[in-house]
């Protein structure tokens, strides 16, 4: 059967400022220990201002907290009022991915994604697929190469044309109309979102985010992003993806994340 490309269309708190009266009328003693040790005492006369007013008992120990919270050393566990405290004084671990190193490259891939027998491409060396969405996976693809760089290859939009067989194939060939945003004959479609690059760690990567559409498609088309360098004459290719509609509904979160963990090692 033959086949035909995709089209590409560019489309702590703060210190307090000493009051002009001191408060000397009242003694008052403040333990140097954590805030939810302090103690404070205060007489129970009222205080005096200079201008002759009258400051409440409560007002005094009020203002006797404050300066001890400023005096004292504050842990960042006893600080975390109103926020959630670390109990066991250790970051909670990002359970969301698991760390994958490769022969030649190391990626994050979602803790819920599954390794697959699944071979689509030329040199796929790794495949995952989420357990309830086979179409939301990611694939690592090393293919030999005379570049020395992914620059060599053009810009992203130009390598993107040289490896389109990872946008996939229409299925059916035959004459059809111009509806649905397809050109006339083509049932599938491909559009560039983003195309960037970046140096990282010495080595240039090719950033692409497309969005392939099929006429027979049930998730209204597909987000792909792939990221792509050359290392010791071997082009590594990363391509992550997920339907639209589970894009929007949380999977956009693992396939970025994925896409732009991918480097050589």
């Amino acid at each position: 059967m033959a086949s035909t490309a995709c089209f590409l269309h560019h489309h702590t708190l703060s210190t307090p400022s000493r009051s002009s009266s001191s408060l000397t009328s009242s003694q008052r003693h403040v333990s140097n220990i954590k805030p939810t040790q302090l103690v404070c005492r205060a007489q129970k006369q009222a205080v005096q201002e200079d201008d002759g007013s009258v400051v409440s008992r409560r007002l005094a120990l009020t203002v006797l907290i404050g300066a001890a919270a400023v005096g004292s050393k504050v842990s960042p566990a006893d600080a975390a009022y109103g926020e959630a405290a670390n109990v066991f004084g250790k970051p909670k671990s990002d359970t969301d991915f698991l760390p994958y190193n490769g022969d030649g490259f190391k990626l994050s891939i979602p803790s819920k994604w599954n390794p697959s027998k699944e071979v689509e491409f030329p040199g796929q060396v790794l495949r995952y697929e989420d357990n309830f969405d086979s179409n939301s996976n990611v694939s690592v693809m090393v293919t030999p190469t005379d570049k020395k760089s992914i620059t060599e290859y053009g810009s992203p939009e130009q390598f993107l044309a040289k490896v389109d067989y990872l946008l996939g194939k229409q299925a059916f060939f035959g004459k059809t109309a111009s509806e649905g945003g397809f050109d006339n004959d083509a049932v599938a479609t491909a559009n560039i979102l983003e195309a960037t690059s970046q140096a990282v760690g010495g080595k240039d990567y090719y950033y692409l985010t497309v969005l392939t559409r099929t006429a027979d498609g049930d998730e209204g088309g597909k987000h792909q992003l792939i990221t792509a360098t050359v290392k010791d004459g071997k082009l590594y290719i990363c391509k992550a993806q997920a339907g639209d509609k589970r894009w929007f509904k949380g999977a956009r979160k693992f396939v970025e994340s994925t896409a732009s963990s991918f480097s050589v090692a």
